[in-house]
């Protein structure tokens, strides 16, 4: 026959778990958040699982485009290393590296924005129209790339084609930059030609093209002037009378060595 005692305790038990209690206590309290006086000794674990890749493991891209573009010792070196460069992602939706045109050592480097659909179809920088008004701007002035009495060197700040030719991304023009600058000092021009906002960026940390345009400035430690995009000239025709005028500032510069 069962004791009074135990109904009243299987009583008050199932009291304490209609109140939600889900474990007994001793009579002592007990601190859950004390340390233990020693410390079990932890398992072997093998070398990959210990140190799993963090995001701060990852290469720097901007560090590995400077470290590539400083071994780079000709142009043709730089232009190799700019194609196995694999940290920029216009790479994998261009069809071609644009890397330059014109006599390499040209007195005259014009730096140009990115590619676009012509440049990365060719290869080539400024071939489209823009690229044509280029040719017939420098013509008026006695140059050419292709001239060799009065040649000129170009390039981009971008060897791809962005997507639908979005301006370039700030990381993007930060990981070609190093490379750009290895560009100018192989190419060793007398003066560069800043063609753009993207390029006054890119170049001087500076935008507002239409402020900067005709005023000579330096950028790494040469003479360089600011000046329109052929493709905005397309768009803005009365701009042409200043760039105009930048052309002859451009001819007279070089013609005084």
């Amino acid at each position: 026959m069962e004791s009074a005692e135990y109904h009243h305790a299987l009583a008050l038990l199932d009291w304490q778990v209609k109140l939600g209690a889900t474990e007994a206590i001793c009579d002592a309290p007990v601190n859950c958040y004390a340390l233990p006086d020693t410390l079990a000794k932890p398992r072997n674990v093998p070398q990959a699982a210990a140190k799993p890749m963090t995001a701060s493991a990852q290469p720097d891209p901007v560090a590995e485009a400077s470290r590539l573009a400083e071994m780079a010792q000709d142009l043709d070196a730089l232009r190799a290393a700019l194609a196995g460069f694999e940290h920029c992602e216009l790479k994998r939706g261009a069809r071609n590296l644009v890397f330059s045109d014109g006599i390499p050592g040209a007195p005259v480097m014009i730096i140009g924005e990115a590619p676009g659909r012509d440049e990365d179809r060719e290869g080539l920088p400024f071939v489209g129209r823009a690229g044509q008004l280029l040719d017939r701007m420098l013509a008026a002035i006695d140059m050419g790339r292709a001239r060799a009495d009065a040649p000129v060197y170009i390039t981009n700040v971008l060897p791809w084609r962005p997507p639908q030719n979005r301006d370039p991304h700030p990381e993007e023009i930060a990981m070609m930059r190093p490379f750009l600058e290895r560009h100018i000092a192989l190419a060793d021009p007398q003066v560069i030609v800043i063609m753009g906002n993207i390029s006054a960026q890119a170049l001087l940390g500076k935008r507002g093209i239409t402020r900067l345009r005709g005023n000579w400035t330096e950028c790494f430690g040469r003479p360089a002037l600011p000046m329109f995009h052929p493709a905005y000239l397309l768009r803005q025709t009365g701009a042409k009378r200043e760039a105009w005028a930048d052309l002859l500032s451009l001819k007279a510069r070089v013609g005084n060595g």
